[in-house]
């Protein structure tokens, strides 16, 4: 059996290297890895702290759960380390009433103003209550992940080609029969395949229209502080605080949907980051910025993925992670890979179905 996976990025990689672990040939598509999303997210493992619910809490648990053994792999498959680090994530309230109705309230360790700054010294003095969420936590996929899943893809035989624009599905009788794309070496020609997994992001719906994703783009910055300064994830309301082991701390957010394509940094959106910077840890205001970028989060309408059977026989869909995307990436990896191997379990059966594209036609 030959894959197609069309889309470098993270999701294309861990489903590729699945697929490749359990012997089935593969090869990767790619217009460039540099853009895809894995490489722009803080990296935050955090269905408790988002506060989700319903059938995407219980996806993003079950991923949680399956982090550790899926990072060992790649780490064994590649000789590199995924920074992997369960190092708890505070949400922070202005008040005791706002945290006990958080949605995930129950999964965390409440705590009052002392809780917040035993567990996060120089916390900003509008914060009174907070939960603690110790079992949730980050990897560092933009320095280390990334680098690491390529590597394993390569050690497992995938073949990773860059520089391709798919740019069109190609069908028979309801079936796919291949993709055309753009070679940047040998120009406009066309792929055979009978199987093919859709991971193209935020551009997801450029190749299939009828797919509900639409970008949303999120500026972020990286600040340089002392090490050991912060040592959990502050998950404040629309800025999140992300530190490294080196003192690396990772800012974001912004959520702009009316943007679609636009590149680039805003002052507004700048200006978004420094404001939630300094409420939540005012002395970081000062740290120096190493970095900024901007990315852009495949969205749904309900801000949840589509995974499994596409709209074309033999076409299979993980995308629409929005801001899970990190998180998810684990249990994307098993429950889409076993659809195209054809080994889905039947506890499985209806998880993908939840998240089946075909829910958006019935509303």
């Amino acid at each position: 059996m030959a894959v197609l996976i069309l889309g470098g990025g993270l999701m294309g990689l861990a489903i590729a290297h699945r697929l490749a672990v359990r012997g089935t040939t593969v090869r990767v598509l790619s217009r460039r890895r540099s853009e895809a999303a894995g490489f722009k997210a803080a990296g935050m493992l955090a269905p408790h702290a988002e506060g989700l619910s319903g059938d995407l809490l219980q996806l993003g648990q079950r991923s949680l759960e399956l982090v550790p053994a899926w990072v060992a792999a790649i780490e064994a498959d590649s000789g590199l380390t995924c920074g992997l680090r369960p190092c708890g994530i505070v949400v922070p309230f202005a008040t005791a009433a706002e945290r006990d109705l958080y949605p995930t309230a129950a999964w965390g360790e409440a705590l009052d103003r002392q809780g917040l700054e035993r567990e996060l010294p120089g916390i900003g003095p509008g914060w009174e209550a907070g939960l603690l969420f110790r079992q949730d936590g980050q990897i560092d996929n933009r320095r280390q992940l990334m680098r690491a899943l390529q590597r394993a893809c390569v050690e497992q035989g995938v073949h990773l080609q860059e520089g391709v624009d798919v740019l069109e599905l190609l069908q028979d009788g309801g079936r796919l029969s291949g993709v055309r794309v753009r070679d940047a070496a040998v120009g406009i020609h066309v792929l055979q395949a009978n199987t093919a997994v859709l991971c193209s992001g935020a551009w997801g719906a450029q190749l299939l229209p009828e797919l509900p994703i639409f970008p949303v783009k999120g500026q972020m910055v990286s600040l340089q502080g002392p090490r050991d300064a912060l040592n959990r994830v502050i998950f404040g309301p629309g800025t999140y605080l992300v530190p490294r082991e080196d003192g690396l701390l990772v800012v974001g957010a912004t959520s702009e949907r009316e943007a679609g394509f636009s590149e680039g940094l805003t002052p507004f959106g700048q200006r978004q980051l420094q404001a939630g910077l300094e409420a939540l840890l005012p002395a970081a205001s000062q740290w120096p910025p190493m970095e900024r970028w901007w990315g852009f989060r495949p969205c749904t309408p309900d801000e949840a993925p589509l995974l499994g059977p596409g709209p074309l026989d033999g076409l299979y869909l993980a995308t629409g992670h929005h801001r899970n995307g990190v998180l998810l990436a684990a249990i994307t990896a098993e429950l889409v890979g076993d659809c195209v191997i054809g080994t889905v379990q039947p506890q499985d059966e209806q998880c993908l179905k939840a998240f089946n594209w075909r829910r958006f036609a019935a509303t």
